[in-house]
């Protein structure tokens, strides 16, 4: 979310340079590139936070924030981690709390934004809504004071009157916050063209600091003290943030054009606005070659820690259990016909107990990895699967596969269970058709639509040993 504020911030404690409500991780570190001090998120509900799982993506050297869908929520990495706050919508305090415990050792700080006027926020008694009722407000923040390490913080609007104002600043200031900041009539680039505007600003308010949304957003480099820089490199610095840290394309293009502006309708612009994919968005600005080697260089190194990681896994596999690296693909594999039926059907045969099935749940990426005991050996695959379901058949293929039985695959070719199920099949046609069968056939009729209310119970009794 980008913010379109100029917000003054009064705090108790120490003086801080210039902050910036700059939303998503690229621009957050291109800020910081150019002097920003404290860097705010996109603000983020408490519901969805507390959805989310904490994963360290190792490859990016980040740690993102998870939803149920597998969207990355919020996203960070260590060269912000003393600078970003996190920014929070929340109207409980039992909630809000929850939240900032499960992202406050990642940040340096969490936010409870009380302006925002959008009713996604408004209607939920956030942002905005929360003015009119600060016995919450102060329930909210002493919640999370008392409650976390880290500072706390929030964003308010002004009240219709000054002294309704200054009532409500001097409640808040009582809970103990770290700070408070003020969104006062918006417009930054009214007022602040470049970073020494901003002390300007800041002498003229009496304010600690001074946080920009759209003037930041427009150009980052506005914190450098020597002076802005020309808008086309910042553009390609925020780029090669954005390739390296896998932003969302629609994310990049959207602040891409938030800085162009005026100049949409450029050449350069015409080409971002049609670009569909992050590395049309880079050629656009000639930066082709950068794309393909930072994601060549970021595959290599997902390539490389998923091999380490495997060959971890592999020193610890249980010597009395059976592994291969297999997955069942349901394109390869005859319709209606799966390895756990022919495995079934072999234990049936061999008079075994049936196949018996443990399957167990990895929290950190909700993939699933099963064992299958057959006449007490265990069999399981080494590749997690995406559901519970996928991985029982690759450990039925692993036990096939070691007794070296037909597994069902469509390279197998026609096989005596398909035979078979051809064979019961016409018998039931023929009894239908009004043929008349022996006793003996008409039994066989009615053991096979008992068997057949369950597909995996398909009576073969010629499966290959």
């Amino acid at each position: 979310m980008i913010m379109n504020s100029t917000a003054l911030c009064y705090r108790s404690k120490n003086i801080l340079a210039p902050m910036v409500r700059v939303g998503m991780l690229p621009m957050r570190l291109l800020a910081l590139d150019y002097g920003a001090d404290i860097v705010y998120c996109e603000e983020l509900i408490d519901i969805k936070v507390l959805q989310c799982r904490r994963i360290v993506n190792e490859a990016l050297e980040t740690v993102d924030f998870i939803a149920p869908d597998d969207r990355v929520i919020f996203r960070t990495c260590e060269k912000e981690k003393k600078h970003v706050v996190f920014q929070m919508g929340s109207a409980d305090p039992g909630r809000a709390l929850a939240a900032a415990k499960l992202i406050e050792d990642d940040v340096a700080g969490i936010d409870i934004n009380m302006g925002c006027p959008k009713e996604y926020s408004t209607k939920g008694g956030m942002g905005a809504a929360l003015l009119s009722d600060p016995d919450k407000i102060e329930q909210i923040l002493s919640t999370l004071v008392k409650g976390i390490s880290k500072p706390v913080t929030c964003k308010i609007r002004i009240l219709p009157t000054l002294d309704e104002t200054l009532a409500l600043v001097r409640r808040i200031e009582r809970t103990g916050v770290a700070a408070i900041a003020v969104h006062g009539s918006g417009g930054s680039q009214d007022h602040i063209k470049e970073y020494a505007d901003i002390e300007t600003f800041r002498q003229a308010t009496n304010a600690s600091s001074v946080m920009l949304a759209r003037a930041a957003m427009w150009n980052p480099s506005i914190f450098r003290k020597e002076g802005p820089l020309p808008l086309e490199g910042v553009m390609q610095e925020y780029i090669k943030y954005a390739v390296r840290y896998e932003n969302h394309y629609t994310n990049t293009k959207y602040c891409l054009c938030q800085m162009l502006r005026e100049h949409l309708e450029s050449p350069q612009g015409k080409k971002l606005h049609s670009a569909q994919t992050q590395r049309a968005i880079c050629e656009a600005f000639e930066l082709g070659n950068f794309y393909d080697d930072m994601t060549a260089m970021l595959q290599s190194r997902k390539e490389a820690m998923a091999a380490q990681k495997q060959e971890d896994e592999n020193q610890d596999l249980d010597p009395d259990i059976v592994h291969m690296a297999v997955k069942f693909d349901r394109l390869e594999y005859i319709p209606q016909l799966t390895p756990k039926m022919y495995l079934l059907e072999w234990c049936r045969k061999k008079q075994l107990p049936q196949p018996v099935y443990e399957t167990v749940e990895r929290p950190q990426n909700r993939c699933f990895n099963s064992t299958v005991t057959v006449a007490e050996k265990k069999y399981k695959s080494t590749i997690w699967d995406k559901s519970k379901k996928l991985a029982e058949q690759a450990a039925a293929i692993v036990c096939l596969r070691t007794l070296g039985l037909p597994e069902g695959k469509l390279s197998e070719g026609e096989c005596c269970l398909i035979q078979k199920r051809k064979r019961n099949n016409d018998e039931i046609g023929s009894i239908e058709n009004g043929d008349r069968l022996h006793t003996e056939d008409s039994h066989k009729k009615k053991n096979f639509n008992q068997n057949n209310l369950d597909t995996a119970d398909i009576n073969i009794s010629d499966v290959p040993r």
